[in-house]
């Protein structure tokens, strides 16, 4: 299932949250989010402290798990979507 991870650094934060994140490597991020979570891509909006993260997972307990390494510092959603073909496929099966 995928999800997307909306978040915005709590503003007393920002400069903490960048500096942490800006040393972590690739091999960081994997063994941050577990090895049950796929990040399939991550947008960042510094300007505004804000991003978004679309990651997939069949393990509920270990998505509860990646965001409580950040939120402490992160204000996250957690939202379950689907890409196009999935939508397609619903949308054929509902209305044909």
């Amino acid at each position: 299932m995928k999800f997307m991870i909306t978040w915005e650094v709590q503003s007393d934060k920002r400069h903490e949250v960048l500096k942490a994140f800006s040393h972590m490597t690739g091999e960081d991020d994997k063994k941050d989010a577990g090895e049950k979570i796929t990040l399939i891509g991550r947008w960042h909006n510094a300007a505004s402290g804000t991003g978004v993260a679309v990651c997939e997972t069949d393990d509920a307990k270990a998505l509860f798990a990646w965001s409580l390494n950040w939120n402490a510092v992160l204000n996250l959603k957690v939202e379950p979507v689907i890409d196009d073909e999935e939508a397609r496929e619903i949308g054929k099966k509902k209305f044909s």
